[in-house]
């Protein structure tokens, strides 16, 4: 992982502060969601965030993220592509650019609809202790790690 920080500070240290950090998508490892899916973490605990995670997903064409919950408001940003967002039981078609909101607690869904291009999705948790609970089993994991239950749970 490619990070700045000012000299002698790393991140992991209550007692340092800590001047920033950017992140490289293409340098960081990604997480399989399932069905192709990637999730790749960028500014969580492990840089040195206190209060917000983010990351971004790419979706291949055709596939869907299984229907889950998380304990804290999200925002996702659609930055390429374009398919379908499921919140609360209502479909609502994105393009590229459009952003939502959801509530703590909403189920949701993404779904790529293109049978050509990657659905990619910058997403933003008012909390870096977020979880994320599969609304077809009710099990529930902690911040990024929570990709790796959606990857199990199949698509």
């Amino acid at each position: 992982m490619t990070t700045s920080h000012a000299a002698g500070e790393t991140a992991g240290h209550a007692d340092t502060p800590i001047k920033g950090a950017v992140l490289r998508p293409a340098e960081l490892p990604a997480t399989d969601r399932g069905g192709g899916a990637k999730t790749i973490p960028l500014v969580t605990r492990k840089v040195g965030s206190q209060q917000m995670l983010n990351g971004m997903t790419i979706i291949p064409p055709g596939a869907v993220i299984p229907l889950h919950t998380h304990n804290c408001e999200e925002s996702v940003m659609v930055i390429e592509g374009r398919g379908v967002v499921e919140l609360d039981g209502i479909d609502h078609e994105v393009d590229t650019f459009d952003t939502t909101w959801v509530p703590a607690n909403v189920p949701h869904r993404f779904r790529n609809t293109s049978g050509e291009s990657p659905l990619r999705i910058f997403w933003t948790y008012v909390s870096a202790d977020a979880t994320r609970t599969l609304v077809a089993t009710g099990e529930t994991r902690s911040g990024p790690e929570g990709a790796s239950l959606l990857a199990r749970i199949g698509r």
